[in-house]
């Protein structure tokens, strides 16, 4: 399993790495960055055949100010896996549920099963054995979900309360953060104490801190503390990590190549170099507009938290087609509202703008 968790600590870890790796002069033994590239001197204005910006930076001191501890605490809500930033409040399984259907199911789908274009958040346990994928064998990919990946419960209650829900993240209380984590264990089928987590069950500061998730020890290197940024410099420079085996091009043992000690291969759908769509499934075809519709205008138009009105809506699209159909054609041109012009996708031409608005609807009647 590969690391995947990057967050405060580890970038800040990177950032202190890089930093000093920076320092490194002409007559000295060449320093590595953390993810083991060579780090050499600037001279003469160059950074090898790049040049360097050596202008002086006097006088820009004037420009605002060192911000207050207050200001820094405000801005801070990162919640660490020690439980420093998790604040008091509480919620329970059945209140998460309702907060869940309301502001976050249009995406993630029901129960955190997932959503087009959206990542799914329940499901998979047991699954990340899996961790050198044989297609010929039958295997399937690892699945990476809250419950069967993340190491740690913190990242869930910080990354909800920061970013969540898409059309207007921070608008969360502690108490709905709490309910809504809540639920997601639920669902992930997660402990807390030997407990499972059923309707009435309410999720505190106190119980949050005993939470153990499955991988707590599949995540590697050790990012946390004054040590993290030594622990990833040492995991990144160490070849061992990436893969093993003669590398070959020709006269392959039994035609195979090494295979990648931490290849990821449950890409969905599977990556692929042919440019060719793919190939319909059963008798029903999907138009070119609904196709682009669910590429390019699913993330505002099937979410009815934005604003937006919603694809099969028929009374919302009653109103909008009542302006009549080149009025409508304006809109989604030039824009309407809160709606950018062919809501910011200038790529496309104005009569595939117009075959998505008519596919939207039709499928709205």
């Amino acid at each position: 399993m590969y690391m995947s968790e990057v967050r405060k600590p580890l970038m800040g870890a990177l950032l202190a790495l890089s930093l000093a790796a920076s320092t490194a002069t002409a007559g000295s033994e060449m320093k590595k960055n953390v993810d083991g590239a060579v780090m050499y001197p600037t001279e003469k204005g160059h950074y090898q055949a790049y040049a360097v910006n050596t202008q002086s930076k006097k006088g820009f001191s004037a420009y605002g100010r060192t911000p207050t501890a207050a200001e820094i605490k405000a801005w801070d809500k990162d919640v660490m896996p020690d439980g420093t930033g998790l604040p008091e409040g509480k919620g329970s399984v059945e209140q998460g549920d309702e907060l869940f259907a309301d502001q976050c199911a249009m995406c993630h789908g029901d129960f955190g099963m997932g959503g087009k274009g959206y990542p799914t958040l329940s499901g998979g346990q047991g699954t990340l054995k899996n961790q050198l994928v044989d297609a010929a064998a039958g295997d399937e990919p690892p699945v990476r979900t809250i419950g069967s990946y993340w190491p740690y419960a913190s990242t869930l209650f910080w990354y909800i309360q920061s970013a969540m829900p898409f059309p207007h993240p921070k608008s969360l209380s502690n108490d709905e953060t709490y309910a809504l984590v809540a639920y997601l264990l639920s669902v992930n089928e997660i402990e807390i104490d030997g407990q499972e987590l059923d309707d009435d069950y309410v999720l505190d500061r106190a119980k949050f801190l005993k939470i153990k998730m499955p991988n707590r020890d599949g995540f590697y290197p050790n990012v946390d503390g004054g040590v993290g940024s030594k622990e990833v410099a040492k995991f990144l420079n160490n070849p061992e990590n990436y893969g093993k085996g003669t590398r070959c091009m020709k006269g392959c043992k039994d035609g195979k190549v090494s295979p990648i000690k931490f290849e990821l291969k449950d890409f969905k759908p599977a990556m692929s170099t042919t440019r060719d769509l793919p190939k319909e499934e059963g008798s029903k075809t999907v138009s070119k507009g609904q196709k682009l519709y669910e590429a390019k205008c699913s993330a505002c138009h099937a979410n009815a938290a934005i604003g937006a009105p919603v694809v099969g809506d028929k009374e919302a699209w009653a109103k909008v087609t009542a302006k009549g159909i080149d009025v409508v054609y304006k809109h989604a041109l030039s824009g309407f509202n809160a709606m950018p012009p062919k809501g910011g996708n200038m790529d496309l031409s104005d009569a595939i703008v117009k075959e998505i608005v008519d596919y939207m609807i039709e499928a709205s009647k």
